[in-house]
């Protein structure tokens, strides 16, 4: 295997787990991969090495797009910035819960 498909395997791997990770809907998710897939895909039969690179490049930039964005979101929460404190204080609480081998059961909402 060349090089440059060693790197579109690893940008294309890197940026489905990003999508994996970080966005929120499950059908959402699906339609991200699917799209991520085509165009990979579409663009898999490009020769000119600058284009390649460039392709790979928007990729990089992309996964790195979304993990800052989840990243930014988690100081967020962590600084309590706009948001409803009831949610933060129940991942406050799970991650503590967790932390010594506990789960909190989920509450029933009618």
């Amino acid at each position: 295997m060349s090089a440059e498909a060693l790197q579109v395997a690893k940008a294309y791997r890197h940026l489905l787990k990003a999508v994996k990770n970080h966005v929120a809907k499950e059908d959402t998710k699906r339609l991200f991969r699917d799209y991520v897939a085509e165009e990979f895909r579409n663009n898999g039969k490009l020769s000119d090495l600058s284009s390649i690179q460039q392709k790979i490049k928007l990729a990089r930039d992309y996964t790195n797009l979304l993990n800052s964005v989840h990243h930014h979101k988690d100081l967020l929460f962590s600084y309590n910035i706009a948001i409803d404190r009831s949610a933060e204080m129940k991942r406050v609480l799970r991650k503590s819960a967790a932390s010594v081998g506990l789960q909190l059961p989920e509450v029933y909402q009618p």
